[in-house]
């Protein structure tokens, strides 16, 4: 399973989230159909864009509650003080995409920052 972790700004466009999952991906020099999934916290369930971007690909989008987001912080890589202020983990993105991917998931890298939304890819502890 690999899940694109997503963190924004409030009240992004579907084209900022779409756009930033594309340069992760292409980051690590993979495609869009290589996803199985997009995952955001649940302080960012009522941000449209993210769930307009997964219609637009067809894939699920996880809402990673906070005690699983917490609990895969620690495995974060990028450090926001921002983002632990405002929502208890150094990179919503990073954890997002840890939690959704699984027990023993593993990050590509560190988030990309694209403007103001940040994606993290992560696969599944079993598909390494």
């Amino acid at each position: 399973m690999m899940v694109a972790g997503i963190g924004s700004r409030k009240g992004v466009s579907a084209r900022d989230v779409l756009a930033a999952i594309e340069t992760a991906l292409e980051t690590h020099g993979l495609a869009m159909t290589a996803l199985s999934a997009i995952a955001t916290a649940s302080l960012k369930q009522d941000e449209q864009a993210i769930f307009s971007a997964g219609r637009e690909l067809a894939l699920p989008v996880i809402i990673v509650e906070d005690d699983a987001l917490r609990a895969a912080s620690s495995r974060a890589i990028s450090r926001s003080s921002l983002s632990q202020e405002h929502a208890g983990t150094p990179s919503v993105s990073e954890a997002s995409a840890l939690a959704a991917a699984g027990k023993g998931a593993k990050l590509l890298g560190p988030r990309t920052v694209l403007g103001p939304v940040t994606c993290a890819i992560a696969i599944s502890g079993d598909a390494a």
